[in-house]
């Protein structure tokens, strides 16, 4: 893997490999750790968006794996002057061994490993967000020993870049996923196109998505760049909302997910949230050990 761009570019083995790499990482981690494949490198980290959980698991990950991560937010830098993608790239691809970039355009990304020639993470797009299902997919493996035979169900904003993410995922790893939204929120028809056959189904019903399903998942329903429709969607997807009632149709045993922030009382329930905290707060972490396994792959694979 030269690049993570998105879960698109991916095959079934690629991700098995990550995933389980992700453990590994994970269970040895600790402060007297000697492996370090990236020391002395020195990794940028471009945000056009504004971040929690991405910014600090990448800056914590590079450390311990050795690297010095350099934050540059695009108000810092000419990009955010009007300098092309292209040319930034070609400037920091002589100057750093690789970047992270979390912004709204796919093609920015795209743009910016082909220029740079360095390795590249989509740490959020408007199109993917690749490294939140690569958590995702080892939260799933921890709590449900993996992804063969079950069934994902997505709540909300179907046409979201988490929305997108899992359909791919799907697709490439076998498993159901059933998106419910409400007409005007479902995957675009080109979309659906670009994705082929899979075991993905588009539904407005949330019985039947929630029916069977071993993980319950939503995501705000108010991403970056969407504040002036905030009413309307609110509005809109309100029954779309991971309650009580909505666990009930699912399997036993099955695991509530968030990908965060949360917006309590709309998207999810407080209450269940906070009865689920463990679920999700390991889904949050998993981001600092999935994101350390993709850092390793790129490495070993220059």
């Amino acid at each position: 893997m030269k690049n993570l761009l998105g879960i698109e570019q991916l095959d079934a083995d690629q991700i098995g490999a990550l995933i389980e790499n992700a453990e590994r990482l994970k269970s040895e981690r600790s402060r007297t750790n000697t492996f370090r494949p990236l020391e002395g490198e020195t990794w940028a980290l471009i945000f056009t968006k504004s971040s929690t959980r991405t910014r600090v698991s990448f800056e914590v990950g590079l450390n311990e794996l050795g690297a010095l991560p350099m934050f540059l937010s695009s108000a810092d830098i000419q990009l955010g002057r009007g300098e092309p993608i292209k040319d930034t790239a070609r400037v920091l691809g002589r100057m750093v061994h690789g970047a992270i970039i979390r912004t709204f355009d796919q093609t920015d990304v795209e743009d910016f490993a082909t220029y740079s020639g360095i390795p590249t993470i989509n740490a959020l797009t408007d199109e993917e967000h690749p490294c939140q299902i690569l958590a995702d997919l080892l939260t799933m493996k921890e709590r449900l020993g993996g992804w063969e035979g079950k069934k994902v169900a997505f709540f909300g904003d179907g046409d979201c870049n988490m929305g997108r993410s899992w359909a791919w995922a799907s697709k490439r790893l076998g498993f159901e996923l059933a998106i419910a939204a409400p007409p005007e929120f479902q995957p675009a028809q080109e979309f659906c196109e670009r994705l082929g056959d899979s075991p993905v189904t588009i539904t407005d019903d949330v019985e039947e998505a929630a029916k069977d399903a071993d993980v319950l998942y939503t995501d705000t329903w108010i991403s970056m760049g969407k504040e002036d429709e905030s009413a309307d969607r609110v509005r809109i997807l309100s029954p779309y909302q991971i309650n009580d009632d909505v666990v009930f149709l699912a399997n036993k045993g099955a695991i509530v997910q968030h990908c965060l922030p949360a917006y309590r009382d709309k998207e999810i329930t407080e209450k269940l949230l906070e009865s689920r905290a463990d679920e999700i707060f390991q889904q949050a972490e998993n981001r600092l050990h999935a994101q350390k396994a993709v850092l390793v792959d790129l490495a070993q694979s220059r």
